[in-house]
């Protein structure tokens, strides 16, 4: 089932922390310009997009197989971060459809990082062995990377695009296997990268 705080709060007090955090950090920052398709293609899977030149925070964290990863090295990427527990039933069709997509589109530049929130290493480890997940686990289990993206219920998905911009999140399921889902994260895919920046 969905967590919800016992009085849940206005959809904005859900995500405004990495709204903030992102305009605090976007002032630096340089943005392509995103695909005029891109905002369309959010609306069918009921997405709240961010605006244009918002950045999202950076996490660094441990994976299960103890590989540090961060938003920062995927940049370039787009990338999909996937809050789950293993006890939410509505993350299990999720995290299937996810690894059909990571297996599908990794290759072109789709990066799929799955974050835990705050279980235990095996028990985490034993949820991706049944699923048969390979996709990156991210251990959370102090909940800081939670928290940072401002995270108050489960499953939540934020989306990252090529060039580091904040593109939507949904708090709650989402039909990640059906085809507006495969044609937003195609229309990512086709923007182009970033330029590398010079030492």
């Amino acid at each position: 089932m969905t967590v919800t705080p016992a009085r849940p709060a206005p959809i904005r007090a859900r995500w405004w922390p990495w709204l903030a955090v992102g305009l605090l950090i976007v002032a630096p920052c340089r943005f392509a310009r995103a695909e005029s398709s891109v905002p369309a293609l959010i609306k069918p899977l009921q997405l709240v997009g961010y605006p244009s030149r918002t950045a999202p925070p950076d996490f660094g964290g441990e994976t299960l197989d103890a590989r540090k990863i961060s938003a920062a090295d995927l940049r370039g990427k787009v990338i999909l971060v996937n809050f789950w527990a293993s006890w939410c039933l509505e993350c299990r069709p999720e995290m299937l459809a996810l690894e059909r997509l990571h297996r599908e589109l990794a290759r072109q530049g789709l990066a799929i990082v799955g974050v835990n929130a705050r279980e235990k290493t095996d028990t985490v480890r034993r949820y991706a062995r049944e699923s048969s997940l390979t996709f990156p686990l991210v251990l959370d289990p102090d909940g800081a990377i939670t928290a940072r993206y401002g995270v108050l219920g489960l499953p939540a998905t934020f989306l990252v695009g090529r060039d580091g911009r904040a593109v939507a999140f949904a708090i709650g399921p989402r039909e990640w296997g059906g085809a507006p889902a495969r044609a937003l994260v195609d229309a990512l895919l086709a923007e182009a990268a970033p330029r590398p920046t010079a030492p």
